[in-house]
């Protein structure tokens, strides 16, 4: 059971509440009991590509509710972390709509002259020309920022080399290492948060990834349920030094603690 009062709850999608498109057991129920109940909640993802429309539409294709206002991605949070630090900056981007319209919305200039920051993201097809452009920029100058760690992702014919490997290939190439903005970075969760006026003491992170969900979750102070139908096995959880608060088989276990 919960040790703590739960007011609001942070939850991560992709083998949490949806897997290639269909939902996860007890998905459409736990949004379902969160929205019933008016509870604060966000659905976190470290995917970059989509804006949180185009998220929205893939939730409610698989049968789940989730409206725009209550998904935040990792290119939502890169865009106001370098806003904030640069007020009206500028970037060199590389990625998809989900970060180019997060960058334009939070007052960026996107260009390829002396910009303020190279930001990479997440992209289905990465270009070895604009690769090129964000190690000289970097050389140059440009600060190295980067959506997310993930070096790989899913897809239906295998994994997919993701932002990180991208970001390793720029590092090693400039001698400059990115910051990441992404889980397990706290700075997401605490701009999560900030956006529906939560506190660590009364949230709870739900996600499927020890290493990103649960260890972000835990050093920002969150309660944190590991669910079973993602990518960590239960024998996985005994290799890593710390532990989430609760593992369950699936989220649907979580739906009567809302």
């Amino acid at each position: 059971m919960i040790e703590r009062t739960t007011e609001a709850w942070l939850t991560d999608m992709d083998g949490v509440l949806v897997h290639e498109g269909t939902a996860l057991p007890g998905g459409p129920e736990f949004i379902k009991a969160l929205r019933d109940k008016d509870l604060p909640f966000l659905v976190l993802t470290n995917n970059s590509i989509f804006t949180p429309r185009d998220l929205r539409a893939r939730l409610a294709y698989s049968g789940i509710d989730v409206p725009e206002q209550n998904i935040w991605t990792s290119a939502l949070a890169t865009a106001q972390f370098v806003a904030d630090q640069i007020p009206n900056g500028s970037a060199y981007a590389i990625g998809e709509a989900g970060l180019t319209t997060a960058l334009h919305q939070a007052g960026f200039t996107l260009t390829e002259s002396d910009p303020d920051y190279v930001v990479l993201g997440e992209t289905r097809t990465y270009s070895f020309e604009a690769i090129t452009k964000a190690i000289r920029l970097i050389v140059g100058g440009a600060r190295f920022i980067c959506t997310n760690p993930d070096v790989t992702g899913p897809s239906q014919e295998g994994v997919l080399p993701a932002a990180g490997s991208v970001a390793a290939m720029i590092a090693a190439a400039t001698g400059r290492k990115p910051y990441y903005v992404g889980k397990p970075n706290p700075v997401l969760f605490r701009s999560a948060l900030n956006l529906i006026g939560a506190h660590s003491e009364s949230t709870a992170m739900v996600g499927d990834r020890m290493d990103t969900d649960i260890l972000g979750g835990m050093e920002a102070g969150l309660e944190t349920f590991l669910v079973l139908t993602g990518s960590t096995s239960a024998d996985e959880v005994e290799k890593y030094p710390f532990r989430p608060s609760h593992v369950l088989n699936s989220i649907a276990d979580i739906v009567d603690l809302v």
